[in-house]
Order: structure tokens, then sequence, then C-alpha cells
């Protein structure tokens, strides 16, 4: 068994330096280093953060009018420099299995949070590839990157299984949720922990920049091990340096599904809302992307991409509904 742990760690070890340096795939989508994008738009309407309320954080920007034909976006907007730069901008993961990481056959990354770029994409420029992913341009980034690269436009939109919140608001703009996860924390098989209030001196992996190294400080008998990058986490799981991590169930479940060691355990402790991150500037980009939303769970696209990803489907539909827009921002 120890011996079986070892190669695991190892393989997996090599997974993640992969991950953050391979750029030898000819899919031109893959190339995780992406230019700056120069914000030249004057006619963007600037948001202005507004106080709110946890609950109230899920509140986005009603859009007005109707989704604009693809290929033919309202000039001046942030839409139309996307449109010109002819790719979308992509802030994402690589090592998030089922929500963003990278195809270990093909090279290219995949997941649910990158069909919703893939959706938003498709709006903007109608001719998208989904098997070239054409018009999407990667830029792999960790949890604490996620506001910066948006902050100083290295992306032009960041699905990244980020929480919403009202802390979050003040720095960057979400689009409407568009999934619900929660926390729960991951622990060998045979633990006799299987709650988070019941670590005691254990040794917790979490990632710097997370709602969940917020959580974590609530259970100070637990003892943190803070990361740059989640996978680092499964990493030192099985080296056997750390007895849990602390995460959301949608990354939890991925790490679990490649270490027949690990379990997640417990109930969920959060509510952990999935926004597409937007700078703060651009609330034209956020209508536009909450159009897009909309129309994706009404014609059924939000199931089509939960079943691609997710395992508890039955004859194609999604076990929940999508989560409803809230407006009132």
């Amino acid at each position: 068994m120890t011996r079986m742990r070892s190669l695991i760690a190892i393989a997996t070890a090599v997974g993640v330096l992969t991950t953050a340096c391979s750029v030898d795939s000819p899919d031109p989508v893959t190339v995780p280093i992406a230019r700056r994008v120069e914000v030249t738009t004057t006619t963007a309407r600037a948001v202005t953060p507004i106080p709110c309320t946890p609950e109230e954080a899920v509140k986005s920007y009603r859009p007005s009018g109707s989704l604009p034909t693809p290929g033919n976006m309202p000039a001046g907007s942030y839409m139309q420099e996307i449109f010109e730069h002819g790719k979308l901008i992509l802030g994402t993961s690589a090592d998030v299995l089922q929500f963003g990481a990278r195809n270990p056959i093909k090279g290219g990354i995949e997941g649910f949070d990158v069909d919703m770029a893939h959706e938003v994409a498709a709006a903007i420029f109608g001719d998208f590839d989904r098997t070239t992913q054409s018009r999407l341009e990667f830029k792999i980034i960790n949890y604490a990157q996620r506001i910066p690269s948006l902050r100083d436009d290295s992306v032009n939109m960041v699905a990244h299984t980020m929480t919403i919140n009202c802390t979050r608001w003040t720095q960057i703009a979400f689009s409407s949720e568009y999934y619900r996860a929660g926390q729960k924390i991951l622990v060998r098989q045979d633990s006799k922990r299987r709650a988070i209030g019941e670590l005691d001196g254990d040794r917790v992996c979490v990632a710097k920049g997370s709602t969940n190294i917020e959580e974590l400080q609530k259970y100070p008998k637990a003892v943190p091990v803070p990361v740059d990058d989640l996978g680092e986490c499964l990493v030192l799981f099985q080296q056997g340096s750390i007895a849990a991590i602390i995460g959301d169930d949608t990354v939890l479940a991925g790490f679990a599904a490649q270490d027949p060691y690990a379990a997640v355990v417990g109930e969920q402790f959060t509510q952990e809302p999935y926004g597409l991150g937007i700078k703060l500037e651009h609330r034209e980009f956020v209508e536009f992307v909450n159009l897009v939303l909309e129309r994706m769970r009404a014609d059924g696209t939000w199931d089509e991409i939960y079943c691609r990803w997710l395992p508890d489907c039955s004859k194609g539909r999604a076990p929940v509904a999508p989560p409803a827009a809230v407006y009132g921002r």
C-alpha cells in the first residue's frame, strides 16, 4: 500500500507540474499565457459597488433588451472589443476535475466551467467550434490570481469555481449564479474524522485566496496548510503530510475520483454560489452574460452541460434545477 501511495503521489505531482508548465499542445487555445487586453471603451457603464448582505450577494444586473446577433456586438461595448480581439480570454483552472482540467489525451482544457465560457464565446462570435475551442484563449490561474487577473485586464472573464460574495463584489462584478456548491472535507476512508468540527490538531490543506481558507479560520483546533494551487493538496494528501483537505464539494469529488483511499465526508457546511467573474467596469458585459445564462436555463443547455460533466444524471436530465437568476443590484 505504501508503494502504491508513492506511485500515486509521484504521478499526481508530475501532472500538477505538467498542468503548470506544459504548452506543447498543438491546439492554440491551450496556451496558458495570454496577452494583456487594453481597455479603451469609452461607452462602458462603470459600476459602483454597493453594500450587500450574504443573501443579497447573488443579485446581479438585470439585462435590458435581448441578445445581439452573434458577430454583431454593440458598437463601443466590451463585447465588441472581445470580438475584435478574435478570442475570449478566459481565466480558469487546469486541475479541477469536471470543472476545469486538462484532458490528459487531447491536451485541451475542459469541464463545466469551460462549457460556461463556450456558450458566452458562441454568443459573441457565432462561429465557435467546441472541438477546437477556436474562440477561447486560456490563461491558467490559481485561486489567488482570479481577481487580480480581471482587475489588470489579463483576462476578459473568470470561470473558476468562484463563489459570489459581498467582499468580492467590491473588487469585481459577477454574473447571475450558474451553480450552487458547498464546502466539505476530504479524508482517508479509514479516518475517524467525519466533520470539520472534529478536526483537532489535524493538518488541513486549503487554497490561498479561497473562501475555504476563510471558513477554516472558524475552527482553531485545525492546523491550516495553505497552498497556492489546490492541486498541491492532493499531492500532500497522498504523501501523508496532511490529514484532510477542505474545499468545495465539486473540487473534492474530483480528488476522490483520483485516489481510491480518499473519501468526501459529512454534510455541506457552507453554501457556495458560483458566478462568472467580470471586471467591475464592464456592466454591459455582465448583462450580456446574464442573457446567455437565461437562454441556457430555458433551452436545456444548462442541463446538457451538467449531464456532460457530473455523474448523477438520469435520462439526460439534471437532478436539480439550474440556480434561478436573482437581479436587483
